[in-house]
């Protein structure tokens, strides 16, 4: 019995630092008043504003936002929300002014500051003020160095502006703040990054630093196409040719599915070295590796025809065809092998019977992160400014899972 008032005045104790913690967390005192962080959120507007924006019911949600920052001033976070739902709505300037107005605030955290500050650097990055936009990234890196989302919008801002060397300072540092699990990811950025870079060099007549920085592009990532291509570019135009096929091989190893990109170079190279069997073993192999390759059935019924077998030209035609009905180039070879077999009504209609089963895509290419499609291979989206994320839509579906280093707006504030 003597131990249970000490434990009783414990008990009391305890429960008195929780709700004590709990109403500090609640309220803040704010300019001489004692503000409710939650009445904001509990407002029906303020819930019925985030379900239309879940929805992508912008109006609405911009329209439910308004009344709750009506009947909640100090609310910082639903005037954060508005900003940025009126810059998804392409009214930038209104979004400017709000976000201007909130880091007018008095006694803002660090924390705010710099969220205010990122958000305002996205409305001018959406407004085309690139200056301020950088400007405004850079002062939140001075509040939070290790800001992630400043980082990668600063990054796409100099690729933008072609400003490599720059794009490539800030992915490193966004290597240094990354966690492992996103390193490969910063290493690929990182090569395509390097390889714009020797595109740069050559452009200035420089092919010994061009060389340096696609080499660097290679060892930061050994899948990176482009380095490869523009590698073995360089070296045909020293005059390396056997450095040059090598370059472009690799490209049909470490990536067989962009195998294509280098074929005219392969087989204009190995045609003029006199050794023509080489490229039929090339696409042989890709086609062994896999069967629904069309572009390496296209290639090889190319060169089929140029000797002379237009009858095996347009077997591997057709074989493509069943693969990819989209490819209009396809259909114009085969035209091509028809007209030269003298139009026999048997493979005409057999042509017609493949065709009339097919479906017809006129955007088979699609980004990963933000589904934008293009009737050609790109190496960064248009749209999102990723790198690498183009997959064709009939062989691998795109995802919608955003890339580790989302440069979306971020989350709310609590």
């Amino acid at each position: 019995m003597e131990s249970y008032p000490p434990f009783l005045a414990g008990l009391v104790a305890l429960l008195v630092g929780l709700a004590a913690g709990k109403a500090w967390e609640r309220y803040k005192l704010q300019e001489g008043r004692w503000i409710d962080r939650r009445r904001a959120r509990e407002s029906p507007h303020y819930i019925l504003g985030l379900n239309s924006m879940v929805a992508g019911q912008l109006d609405r949600a911009i329209g439910e936002l308004a009344e709750a920052a009506r009947l909640q001033p100090d609310a910082l976070e639903i005037d954060l929300i508005l900003g940025n739902l009126y810059r998804e709505k392409g009214q930038v300037g209104r979004a400017i002014t709000i976000h201007q107005q909130l880091l007018r605030r008095p006694k803002l955290t660090r924390l705010e500051h710099a969220y205010i500050l990122l958000c305002l650097g996205l409305d001018y990055k959406r407004g085309g003020f690139v200056d301020r936009a950088h400007e405004a990234f850079s002062e939140v890196l001075r509040f939070e160095p290790q800001n992630r989302y400043a980082l990668v919008n600063l990054q796409k801002l100099h690729e933008e502006q072609h400003q490599w060397e720059q794009a490539r300072e800030v992915r490193q540092k966004l290597v240094a703040v990354s966690p492992d699990a996103d390193q490969a990811r910063n290493r690929q950025i990182l090569a395509f990054i390097e390889n714009e870079l020797g595109r740069d060099q050559v452009r200035r007549g420089d092919q010994a630093a061009a060389a340096t920085h696609f080499d660097a592009a290679l060892d930061l990532d050994s899948r990176n196409v482009p380095a490869h291509l523009n590698l073995g570019d360089l070296r045909m135009a020293q005059g390396r040719a056997a450095e040059a096929a090598q370059a472009w091989e690799r490209v049909t190893e470490v990536a067989p599915e962009r195998a294509y990109l280098a074929f005219d170079r392969l087989e204009s190279l190995y045609r003029s070295r006199k050794s023509p069997d080489r490229f039929h073993a090339l696409c042989s192999r890709l086609i062994q590796a896999n069967p629904k390759d069309w572009r390496a059935h296209l290639a090889l019924a190319r060169r089929t025809m140029a000797e002379g077998r237009t009858a095996d030209a347009l077997e591997l035609l057709f074989e493509a065809l069943s693969h990819s009905p989209h490819a209009l180039t396809i259909h114009q070879d085969i035209w091509q092998a028809l007209v030269a077999l003298g139009l026999d009504p048997a493979r005409i209609s057999r042509y017609t019977d493949l065709t009339r089963q097919s479906v017809f895509y006129l955007d088979p290419h699609i980004c990963q992160r933000c589904r934008y499609r293009s009737t050609e291979l790109l190496w960064q989206c248009p749209h999102c400014h990723e790198w690498d994320t183009f997959v064709e839509d009939r062989i691998a579906p795109a995802q919608d899972v955003p890339p580790p280093d989302e440069a979306g707006p971020p989350a709310p504030l609590a």
